[in-house]
């Protein structure tokens, strides 16, 4: 932080109401007219302002202090936002779990989190008292139900002095979707969103005044630093793939939206979606797509629909968002045709102010980067990076710390992805798989998306995922196939396409099933250590 000026985020609502106070900040859909257009609640940047002021006033009142950690249970829209930026203005933490991670999980990172408020709708209160012990902490509650629209009427009050902080200064624990291991809390410094911002603004060019329909709730708090109007869409958080993409193109055409992020998974039923009703979407500027490899067939079937937007697939974690990125038109020129001969996926180049190395694979804490192995270009190992954006630590878990984060000389914090990878002669990052779901066989480790890319791209294969039968290291290979719907897969030709490849050519099991284990937040990321567990059984 440079001479007196506070790092707290949410001087970015400060700024755009000096910018553009009469610009819309937020579009939150509240049912239809007679004639079926969406009906919005339409919040400028100046009453977004105010109305978290009086939020934030109202938090204190209740008793909500500087560096509280805060549960925030709020379904995504306009109350969300609300809530976060006074949150950010008091200067308490806010605390935000996925709910989707299941119960057990979930009541799991309340323990370990230990709020001390909790702001959450009415049911988030029920499950406050019926499982006591978890939120046993809790001293403070504020229910955000059909009466919490009182505390940001529209009569005039005082501005809420927002608290200082420095940009080491803790501001929010997110957590991470355990996808192969347990959630983390991971903690970010009011420094440390202050570089994402930069960075996704500068990386894909955004500008204010653009407008955004964010797939993924977490993204419409950027928005406001960003100066872009978020639309709220008509989606279902908890189970994204269930989707009614006709709403999703509805909002784009009637709000005039201009970017948008969400899974690839959610890309490809949009996209099916608007093919069959001959749908074009020209005033899309940008597509962002994260949480599982894009294919280069949706590259294709995206680009007709949205003809003016760019496509971008960013990489990065939780812990370090974004690491690098890689556009649709070199997804399909620099990676298509060496992704299906088992290369992997290409990810794109560092973006600015973000380093990569490749050390090799161990599960032990890494103390410093001395102690790494650091591999030359076109060797597999574990990819690390450090940036303005790369976080520090998890909460209350100093094990987990020890073994994702490496000091180097200068006392600078590289994170390890967890991921396989390598970087080729041009620079670019290529991802193999996630290490924990790498098959260890006898003559040596198959990486997941390595494999994977050979056999995507077979008629009627929606998705595959490779998994290891038996125990390390002398687990046996096996593809499962996941088929587009209504389609039957060859077993044979599956394993005619293993035997061509010399990635792929240990592979003699194929299984089919019909619907992948998948994660909550993206549903993208497969499970495979499931997959695993459910074929070892049989």
């Amino acid at each position: 932080m440079s001479g007196t000026q506070s790092a707290n985020v949410a001087r970015f609502l400060q700024q755009r109401v000096a910018e553009q106070p009469d610009a819309l900040a937020l579009m939150a859909p509240r049912g239809r007219d007679a004639s079926g257009r969406i009906l919005y609640e339409r919040i400028t940047f100046a009453q977004l302002h105010q109305q978290s002021d009086q939020v934030a006033h109202g938090f204190v009142e209740a008793g909500i202090r500087p560096g509280m950690r805060t549960l925030l249970m709020v379904r995504p829209g306009s109350d969300l936002i609300r809530c976060c930026f006074a949150l950010f203005k008091v200067g308490a933490v806010p605390v935000v779990i996925d709910p989707g991670m299941g119960l057990k999980n979930f009541l799991s990172c309340v323990r370990r989190t230990r709020p001390e408020a909790l702001v959450g709708i009415p049911m988030s209160q029920v499950v406050s008292r019926v499982f006591r012990s978890a939120f046993k902490t809790v001293r403070t509650r504020i229910n955000v139900g059909k009466g919490f629209a009182r505390w940001y009427g529209n009569q005039p009050t005082e501005g809420f002095p927002i608290a200082r902080a420095s940009e080491d200064d803790l501001a929010a624990i997110l957590f991470t979707s355990g996808s192969t291991g347990p959630p983390k809390g991971v903690c970010y410094e009011h420094g440390q969103f202050d570089a994402q911002v930069r960075l996704i603004r500068d990386t894909f060019g955004i500008e204010p005044g653009e407008v955004d329909l964010p797939m993924l709730p977490i993204f419409a708090l950027f928005n406001p630093a960003l100066g872009m109007t978020t639309v709220v869409p008509e989606i279902n958080p908890s189970k994204p793939a269930k989707v009614q993409p006709e709403k999703i193109v509805q909002a784009i055409e009637q709000c005039g939206v201009t970017n948008s992020f969400g899974s690839p998974v959610l890309w490809k039923i949009i996209a099916q979606h608007a093919h069959g009703k001959g749908t074009t979407l020209p005033g899309m500027r940008r597509i962002l797509m994260a949480g599982a490899p894009v294919p280069p067939a949706l590259v294709d079937v995206l680009q007709p629909v949205f003809p003016n937007a760019r496509l971008w697939s960013p990489y990065g974690a939780t812990e370090c968002l974004p690491v690098s990125c890689i556009d649709g038109e070199t997804i399909k020129s620099a990676s298509a045709e060496k992704t299906v001969k088992g290369a992997g996926t290409c990810v794109g180049k560092a973006v600015s102010g973000v380093r990569f190395k490749i050390i090799g694979i161990q599960a032990d804490p890494i103390p410093s980067m001395d102690a790494c192995d650091v591999l030359p270009i076109g060797e597999i190992g574990e990819i690390i990076a450090t940036g303005p954006s790369v976080t520090k630590s998890y909460d209350g878990m100093p094990a987990a710390t020890a073994r994702a984060k490496i000091l180097d000389a200068e006392g600078v914090v590289w994170h390890r992805m967890g991921d396989a990878g390598y970087l080729d002669e041009f620079g670019l990052l290529w991802f193999c798989g996630r290490i924990a779901e790498r098959v260890m066989t006898p003559d040596g480790p198959l990486y997941t998306d390595c494999c994977e890319g050979v056999f995507n791209p077979l008629p009627g294969v929606n998705r595959t995922a490779l998994i290891g039968l038996g125990d390390s290291p002398d687990q046996v290979p096996a593809i499962v196939i996941e088929p587009d719907p209504g389609q039957h897969i060859d077993k044979e030709q599956v394993l005619q396409v293993a035997a061509s490849n010399p990635v792929t050519d240990s592979i003699k099991n194929v299984f089919i099933c019909q619907a992948f284990p998948v994660d909550v937040r993206h549903n993208a990321k497969i499970h495979r250590l499931d997959l695993a567990k459910r074929y070892n059984k049989g």
